[in-house]
């Protein structure tokens, strides 16, 4: 049941992507919307729960929450140049590698040879899986056009990666429990979406649409706090790691992005070296 439990975040957080791809929209509208929703689910929770906010956990909450934002918008921006499939496994590679990096580099977590060992050979999986998902069908050269969307996108995830990165890496370096920053790390989330909004005002029916989506994601970071207690942060970081599969998967059969025999083989073979990655991982948080 626990594991059941640690599964949840994966579902909810991969099905987020395929919900807001299938509603559709800019990308404006779409973080717009999705910000709103995470926000309508932390104000229910704060009212049905006990979170304690002190004032450090609000100014950290609201700050993590804006940088949230902008990972989250890069994201989506990319699949609009590359499309989910593409880019969730190289989006999830990337944050995976900046994790890792800093604490390895800054955060000394790689103390031993058994957790340098672990760290290194997650990097290289992870950057073998990238490598398989982005290929480009077999004996078919990338035109102009394809070139300048996956250099685009590529930029995009690396702003992205960096936005997710400064989020995680700010909750933890105030010590501040995740479930009791969920209400002010929404507000940030909202506050920075009108910003990077502002010029377009998607305030629109496609925005409207995309909160269920942000419901769903609010839904996978609640069960991400429950289950951690219950099987313990590494099997649920790990597990969380699923994600990429759902996305990915789902982009291809649910949403119909093309993919030819040959790249399925190595989308697969890549997520399933990215999953294994975050296990590796999830083993040296461990240690």
């Amino acid at each position: 049941m626990d594991i059941a439990i640690a599964l949840l975040p994966a579902l909810f957080w991969g099905s987020m992507i395929l919900f807001t791809v299938y509603i559709g929209g800019t990308a404006y509208s779409q973080i717009l919307g999705i910000t709103v929703g995470a926000l309508l689910f932390a104000s229910l929770n704060y009212f049905f729960s006990d979170p304690e906010i002190t004032q450090k956990v609000f100014w950290v909450g609201l700050a993590s929450g804006m940088l949230w934002t902008v990972g989250q918008i890069g994201q989506l921006q990319s699949i609009k140049k590359v499309g989910a499939a593409t880019t969730m496994p190289i989006s999830t590679g990337m944050q995976l590698v900046a994790t890792t990096l800093f604490g390895a580099l800054v955060l000394s977590e790689w103390h031993d040879a058994a957790t340098t060992g672990l760290g290194l050979a997650a990097l290289v999986l992870i950057l073998l899986g990238v490598f398989l998902t982005s290929a480009r069908p077999k004996g078919v050269a990338a035109d102009a056009a394809g070139r300048d969307n996956m250099r685009a996108a590529l930029v995009m995830l690396l702003v992205s990666t960096l936005g997710y990165l400064a989020y995680a890496v700010l909750a933890a370096s105030f010590d501040v429990k995740g479930s009791d920053a969920i209400f002010p790390q929404s507000i940030g989330m909202v506050l920075m979406a009108l910003l990077l909004t502002a010029k377009e005002k998607p305030y629109n029916r496609d925005a409207f649409k995309n909160i269920l989506p942000g419901i769903v994601w609010a839904l996978g970071s609640f069960f991400m706090f429950v289950s951690q207690p219950r099987v313990g942060v590494a099997i649920s970081f790990s597990l969380a790691q699923v994600a990429v599969v759902i996305s990915t998967l789902g982009s291809i059969f649910i949403l119909k992005e093309k993919k030819t025999p040959d790249q399925m083989t190595k989308v697969i073979i890549g997520m399933v070296l990215i999953v294994l990655a975050a296990v590796l991982l999830g083993i040296a948080k461990d240690y």
